[in-house]
């Protein structure tokens, strides 16, 4: 007997730095976010997760960064889909979009609809023209993806407030990053800066203020091969975690590989009840 998949849902096929993508899937629509990896290499991590590429409704695009974008045009050409993307990103790929005949444009702050999926787009600090991060919602669950920028805006936290699940980066442990000797001092500026990426610390403190608000799973994604460890991110978001007062059962944590896709990650509300009840408790044993 096959197994009974969730009606909302994300999988992260590849995330780091050498490749990100992600599919979406509510009912029975499917969105690719970010071309990340390579067309074979999307295809194949498709099928091994029992998705047939061809399948695909749209993909959609945070930015134009190289790995974001590195699949995306030998993909399309074999499948006639339609890619979603803020103008400036559209005009910075260019040549990777081609005359690509499905493109479709939003804007910033802009809502729409993907055969079901709705999805809200918001602005994000980081070194592309135009960054976006996402929310995603169906069937009145929220799943809020947020990779790729420097800090967290206070813009970008309220947007993906009341999310169920939250995909966010943990891209660097700061020490690991200064102590480097691969990386000029430029670019460690850089990965730290406004327009960089989020460290382990970060990402915590995001994870941290929005268990209260009915977060129940973080997926932490893009991690520096060099400068971050699973061990590392997940620990730094565990310790905020505690701080905070949550208990080790309050929000359920999940590193995504660079090499191979993740579960399928089901968005779904727990009892009211419990989940209250959940956190009560856990803020009383703080006090």
């Amino acid at each position: 007997m096959s197994p009974v998949l969730p009606a909302f849902s994300v999988t992260i096929l590849g995330s780091g730095s050498a490749g990100n993508s992600a599919l979406v899937e509510a009912g029975s629509c499917r969105v690719l976010v970010d071309g990340g990896l390579s067309a074979r290499q999307i295809s194949r991590r498709l099928e091994a997760i029992g998705v047939d590429p061809c399948s695909l409704d749209a993909i959609l695009l945070t930015h134009e960064h190289c790995d974001h974008v590195a699949g995306l045009r030998v993909f399309c050409k074999k499948k006639e889909l339609p890619v979603y993307c803020t103008r400036l990103t559209a005009e910075a790929l260019g040549r990777e979009l081609g005359e690509h005949r499905h493109l479709r444009q939003f804007q910033p702050g802009s809502d729409f609809s993907i055969n079901g999926i709705e999805v809200h787009a918001f602005s994000v600090p980081h070194d592309a023209v135009d960054p976006v991060g996402f929310v995603f919602g169906h069937g009145g669950e929220r799943l809020g993806f947020l990779t790729d920028l420097g800090v967290c805006t206070r813009l970008a936290l309220e947007r993906v407030r009341g999310a169920r699940t939250l995909v966010i980066e943990t891209n660097h442990d700061e020490k690991l990053l200064q102590q480097d000797t691969r990386r000029p001092w430029s670019l460690k500026q850089r990965i730290m800066s406004r327009h960089g990426h989020l460290s382990n610390r970060a990402a915590a403190e995001v994870v941290a203020e929005l268990f209260e608000h009915g977060l129940e799973r973080a997926v932490l994604g893009h991690l520096s091969r060099d400068c971050n460890t699973p061990e590392l991110a997940l620990g730094a978001i565990r310790s905020r975690l505690a701080e905070a007062g949550a208990s080790p059962s309050c929000v359920e944590l999940h590193c995504a590989s660079q090499d191979e896709p993740s579960p399928r990650f089901g968005i779904a509300r727990r009892q009211a009840e419990f989940r209250l009840h959940e956190i009560g408790d856990s803020l009383n044993a703080s006090r």
